[in-house]
């Protein structure tokens, strides 16, 4: 596997960035790629893992090792199809995971140690896009059987092309004027851009899926197909509850990103601005850091993120979070190293502003809960825009209402091996597991795919479907 003692005569390179001076000044992907010589000598390293933990690490269950070794032997068409025997999308992954599969890898057991994973993920798929080895694979025969598939980000593209491969007749509903979810909408383009997604709706077309963009939903257009499946997301945002909140320019950040993605792209005019603005965003995920990062490329007047916890240790705490899981340390992301302030354990108090936000009140916090006030903290800071990005609830209720559809005790859909409660329903994603990765919503769309499929087999054809297939 890779080079015997690869992993002693090659040290881990990280995949190479646009200077962050740079790259503010566009909205173009500012990761890069290693030249093939060295991604080979990355596979290299490679080990041959008695028990490979980066696949405990992986939710795909991604063939790593597998693919490493073919990488570092120069088999790159071979590695793009034991890619895919696991994920369907690994251009979005290899872009947008924060790979927990390198995390688990046994060389991690030395702290920063990891195989590059992820970039040779990204790599492996560049490639075969820029070779022509990624053709679309319409089914054979079809069965007969319609499904329809609500929502278009990662776990329903995913849902929709398993579905549509097994020979079932798909129609993909988007209620946004394009698919791909927030992948299209809520990511920034320097992370992703939009032609890497718009591509693989193309394949999906290709292929035979109905795409239905611009419409949204209700239970009445599900009526006719044999089964639905709900990937609608998570997409009730968590609101700050403080004096203030009710002024203009506090919003929440899928708010500002989407208008700046829909900017970005050409088809609207945004609605809301960092440009000369002293912009606080409230939350540390990587929301905010998108949010973080688009105001820099706005040329706001000062960006401070802030964050309702204390400040992680700089190194994984064994004692808490021990190898293979994911560590709860420091990260820097890539929207702090291009400018702004990050501030930890902070607990808002109060927005100020005749009429429009002007200020914002803080203290500090125990940085734990209940994040108990500390005495004597309170600051004040200018904020002209306040973006909220403290995470999300669970789904949008209308649809689920519609359906009649039992929820769990976080709002999302109550699921047995992704169906739902009322027959012929199912979940996957967000709108199922709550807020998680682009990993973990292709995964469940693939498993949620096969759980629609075993559930069809057993199911007679409707009269719909079998006039539809007529």
């Amino acid at each position: 596997m890779g080079e015997v003692g690869g992993f002693k005569k090659f040290s881990r390179v990280k995949a190479p960035e646009r200077a962050p001076g740079e790259r503010i000044g566009d909205h173009l992907e500012f990761v890069r790629a290693l030249p093939l010589v060295e991604l080979r000598e990355q596979g290299a390293r490679c080990m041959e893992c008695g028990v490979p933990f980066c696949h405990h690490g992986c939710p795909l269950g991604n063939l790593i090792p597998d693919w490493n070794d073919l990488v570092y032997r120069d088999r790159w068409r071979e590695a793009i199809a034991e890619l895919h025997r696991t994920n369907n999308f690994p251009e979005f992954t290899g872009r947008l995971c924060p790979a927990p599969c390198e995390a688990a890898c046994v060389l991690e057991i030395e702290e920063g140690n990891a195989v590059t994973i992820k970039q040779i993920e990204l790599s492996i798929v560049t490639r075969a896009w820029e070779e022509g080895w990624i053709v679309a694979e319409p089914p054979r025969e079809r069965t007969g059987r319609t499904v329809a598939v609500v929502g278009s980000g990662p776990s329903g593209l995913a849902c929709a092309q398993q579905l549509n491969r097994a020979g079932h007749s798909v129609t993909l509903y988007e209620r946004d004027e394009a698919g791909g979810g927030l992948l299209r909408f809520g990511v920034p383009d320097f992370k992703i851009e939009k032609h890497v997604v718009e591509r693989r709706i193309a394949q999906l077309a290709d292929e035979g899926v109905e795409l239905r963009f611009g419409l949204d939903v209700h239970a009445d257009d599900l009526d006719g197909f044999d089964a639905s499946v709900l990937c609608i997301g998570a997409r009730v945002p968590r609101d700050l509850p403080v004096p203030g909140r009710e002024l203009e320019g506090v919003h929440y950040a899928m708010e500002y990103l989407y208008g700046r993605n829909r900017s970005v792209a050409g088809t609207a005019e945004p609605g809301i601005t960092a440009a000369g603005k002293h912009v606080i965003v409230v939350g540390g995920g990587d929301t905010g850091a998108d949010c973080v990062a688009s105001a820099h490329r706005e040329g706001a007047a000062s960006v401070t993120q802030i964050e309702l916890l204390g400040e992680p240790p700089a190194s994984r705490p064994d004692d808490v979070t021990p190898w293979p899981l994911w560590p709860a340390k420091l990260r820097t992301s890539y929207a702090l190293d291009e400018g702004g302030e990050r501030e930890f354990a902070i607990s808002t108090a109060r927005l100020e502003g005749d009429g429009r936000v002007e200020r914002i009140h803080w203290c500090r916090n125990s940085g734990v809960p209940p994040f108990e006030p500390i005495p004597g903290t309170d600051a004040a800071r200018p904020a002209d825009l306040v973006l909220l990005a403290m995470g999300f609830l669970g789904p949008e209720p209308a649809l689920l209402d519609e359906l009649g559809l039992e929820r769990d005790a976080r709002s999302n859909v109550a699921t047995s091996n992704y169906a739902s409660s009322v027959p012929g329903v199912f979940a996957a994603g967000d709108a199922r597991r709550g807020q998680s990765l682009v990993v973990w919503a292709i995964e469940e769309g693939r498993r949620c795919a096969a759980a629609v499929d075993a559930w069809l087999a057993d199911v007679p054809v409707s009269r719909a479907a079998a006039g539809a297939q007529a």
